[in-house]
C-alpha cells in the first residue's frame, strides 16, 4: 500500500501583502500530477489546510477544486486531511458530508462520549487498497486546543486527576486513548497510521513563520507517545521537512515557503510503502518552486548592491512570477534614503521586493528592559506573566483552565460564519 503525507498548506496565505493564489495553484497542480504518476492509495493532509480560520472564498475554492479533481483522476483515493492550529475546526468538517461522496475524510474536532471518553471511532478512517480492502487505518487527530483537553476526563485515577487541568497531560490520555481503540479495530496484517498537528520534542522550528500553538513550546510531546506498532506518523505544524528521532516518525514540511527565513528548506511531500502492518519505504518527492525567492545580506548596502546585480532577470516571466525579494542592509548610521537607493537598483530589473530590513548597531545600556517578542510567547504565556506581575504569584491551575475555556469560546465566536 502506498500513501503520500503533506502538510501545511496555509491556502490563502498573504505574503507581505501581496496574495500568493498563483503559487499554491501551481503547489496543487504538482500535486494533482504527482497522484496521478504515483498512483497512492491515500493522501494525508496534517493541518493547516488554510492559513487563517476564516479563509477566503479563494482560498476555499483552491482546496474544493482540488479534491474535486483528484477524485475524478482516481476515484479510489481516499483523502483524510485534519484542521490545524490555523484552522478551524468548525469550517474544515462543515463540508464534510459532501466531501465523504468524494471519498474525503474531514477532521476538525475531537468528540467526547457521555461517559467522558473520547470518541474514537469518529477519528479511525480505514484507507483500502485498488481493491477495495481495508490495508491500513488512519488515525486522524486534529489540533487539539486546550479547552478540548483540559477537564475532559473524568477522575477515575491519579494520572487522569493530574491532566484535568494540564494541557500536555490531555493530549497525552487522548493519543493513548486513540491508540488503544485503533488496536482493538485493526485485523491481523493492518498496518496503523497516525496523523497528527502537534509539535514533537527535538523539532526544528523555523526562524520566524510558525505561530506557537498554545504557550510558546511548551506544549510540545514526546515522541514516545507513538509506540513501535504505528507504523508511520505523519506530522504536521512545523514547516522545516524532518524526521524526529526515527525514519517512521515525520514533518512533511510545507510546501511553499511561507517566510524568508525557510527559502533553503527542503519542500516536499513524503510517499511511504507499507507492506502489511510494517513501514516498507520512505521516498521524498522534491516540490518545484513556482517563483523563486531571493534574501540578500545582512550585510554592508555595496555588498548588497553587488548581490542584487548578481541576480538573475527573468523579463520573460509574467509578473505574478516574478521572484520575492528580501534585501537586508547593514548599518553604521541611520540612512534616510535607502530605499530609494536599492528601489533604483531595481529599476526595470523583473523582481519584487517586499521587504527591506535595516540594521543599526545596537547600543547597550544597563537599564535598557528586556525586549520580549510577543508571538514568541502566545496568548496563555502572556496572560500567566501578567497574572504574576500583577499578584505575585503564579496563576493556579483553576485559574489557567478558565483562562482556556474563555479564549476558545472567543476563537470559536470568531470562527462563526458572517
Amino acid at each position: 500500500m502506498k500513501l503520500i503525507h503533506t502538510a501545511d498548506w496555509h491556502l490563502g496565505q498573504t505574503f507581505h501583502g501581496q496574495e500568493r493564489h498563483v503559487e499554491q495553484r501551481a503547489f496543487l497542480d504538482w500535486l494533482l500530477t504527482t497522484l496521478d504518476t504515483r498512483r497512492p492509495d491515500a493522501l494525508l493532509v496534517a493541518g493547516d489546510v488554510f492559513d487563517v480560520v476564516n479563509p477566503s472564498l479563494r482560498a476555499q475554492e483552491l482546496l474544493y477544486d482540488f479534491i474535486v479533481e483528484a477524485h475524478q483522476r482516481l476515484p479510489q483515493l481516499t483523502i483524510v486531511m485534519i484542521a490545524g492550529n490555523h484552522d478551524s475546526g468548525n469550517r474544515i468538517e462543515l463540508p464534510a458530508p459532501l466531501m465523504q461522496r468524494l471519498n474525503t475524510h474531514a477532521l476538525g474536532r475531537v468528540r467526547w462520549l457521555d461517559d467522558g471518553r473520547l470518541d474514537a471511532e469518529h477519528l479511525l478512517i480505514p484507507l483500502t487498497d485498488a481493491s477495495g480492502e481495508t490495508r491500513a487505518w488512519c488515525l486522524a487527530l486534529p489540533f487539539l486546543r486546550p479547552a478540548e483537553v483540559t477537564g475532559a476526563f473524568t477522575a477515575s485515577d491519579d494520572t487522569q486527576c493530574e491532566a484535568r487541568h494540564d494541557y500536555v497531560a490531555g493530549i497525552t490520555q487522548v493519543h493513548r486513548q486513540l491508540i488503544a481503540a485503533a488496536r482493538e479495530r485493526r485485523a491481523p496484517d493492518q498496518a496503523l497510521v497516525a496523523m497528527s498537528h502537534a509539535h514533537l520534542h527535538g523539532a526544528t522550528v523555523s526562524e520566524a513563520s510558525e505561530r506557537p500553538i498554545v504557550i510558546g513550546g511548551e506544549e510540545s510531546i514526546p515522541a514516545s507517545l507513538f509506540p513501535a506498532d504505528i507504523a508511520y506518523v505523519a506530522l504536521g505544524h512545523l514547516h522545516r521537512a524532518q524526521q524526529v528521532g526515527e525514519s517512521r516518525i515525520r514533518y512533511s514540511g510545507s510546501p511553499l515557503p511561507l517566510d524568508f527565513s525557510e527559502v533553503a528548506y527542503p519542500h516536499q511531500v513524503v510517499e511511504i510503502t507499507l507492506e502489511n502492518e510494517r513501514l516498507a519505504g520512505v521516498e521524498t518527492l522534491a516540490i518545484p518552486r513556482p517563483v523563486a525567492m531571493h534574501r540578500l545580506g545582512p550585510a554592508p548596502l555595496d555588498d548588497v548592491l553587488v548581490e542584487l546585480d548578481a541576480l538573475e532577470d527573468t523579463p520573460d516571466l509574467p509578473r505574478e512570477r516574478w521572484p520575492w525579494l528580501e534585501v537586508r542592509v547593514e548599518l553604521e548610521a541611520p540612512m534616510p534614503d535607502l530605499r530609494a537607493r536599492v528601489e533604483a537598483a531595481l529599476a526595470g530589473r523583473s523582481l519584487r521586493l517586499l521587504r527591506l530590513e535595516r540594521r543599526l548597531p545596537r547600543v547597550a545600556t544597563d537599564d535598557a528592559p528586556a525586549r520580549v517578542e510577543l508571538a514568541s510567547l502566545g496568548p496563555r504565556k502572556l496572560f500567566e506573566r501578567t497574572w504574576q506581575a500583577r499578584w505575585g504569584e503564579a496563576p493556579d491551575t483553576a485559574t489557567l483552565a478558565d483562562f482556556d475555556r474563555l479564549r476558545q469560546a472567543i476563537m470559536d465566536d470568531d470562527e462563526t460564519p458572517t
